[in-house]
């Protein structure tokens, strides 16, 4: 028997709520660099109002996600949005842009963790350190990653484990094959 999923849970307007809570932005902030009122911001993260394409696109820029990460709710069955994420109906994060590719497996973004299916393209190479304000744990299923936690440096490969916590890191993968990584990421910050 399948249980009723909690109003405030699985849909687009948790999710936005808990990605501007994650930016420090509070409604008012929003709404300022969305242009609109504290209101319809309000109304949009209860589900109440539906934005339009154009409003969802400030919305992601401002969160800084991509858009596709908003349309994710859509994708599923009403039955099973909230509990189970489809390996076609993952929703894709990040810009891409240094040759990794990342997908969200939690359903949505309103529980203390997010779980992301990370590919590390071969001869791929994060350009600038990070560092979050989170705990991260990395279970590598497939290839090798060079990682930089910090001042220490790590090369892992399938089957190898790893964490982060709020330390200074970077990645690299100068192999010829891509890397598979599933990330355990406390609080969500996609």
């Amino acid at each position: 028997m399948l249980h009723q999923m909690p109003d405030d849970l699985g849909t687009l307007g948790a999710d936005m709520r808990a990605l501007r809570k994650s930016r420090g932005l509070t409604l008012s902030d929003m709404a300022e660099q969305l242009g609109r009122s504290i209101g319809w911001v309000s109304q949009v993260e209860r589900d109440k109002s539906e934005p339009s394409i154009s409003d969802l696109r400030q919305i992601a820029e401002v969160l800084g996600v991509p858009m596709s990460m908003l349309f994710g709710h859509f994708n599923a069955p009403a039955e099973e949005q909230g509990y189970v994420v489809r390996v076609g109906s993952r929703r894709p994060m990040g810009s891409h842009t240094e040759g990794l590719i990342e997908e969200l497996l939690s359903p949505d973004l309103t529980d203390d963790f997010e779980m992301v299916h990370s590919t590390f393209q071969a001869h791929s190479e994060m350009q600038v350190p990070a560092q979050r304000p989170t705990q991260e744990v990395g279970y590598i299923i497939s290839g090798r990653l060079d990682l930089t936690i910090g001042d220490r440096s790590f090369t892992v490969g399938p089957g190898d484990s790893f964490r982060l916590r709020g330390e200074v890191y970077r990645w690299a993968n100068p192999y010829d094959e891509a890397a598979v990584a599933i990330w355990v990421i406390a609080p969500p910050v996609y």
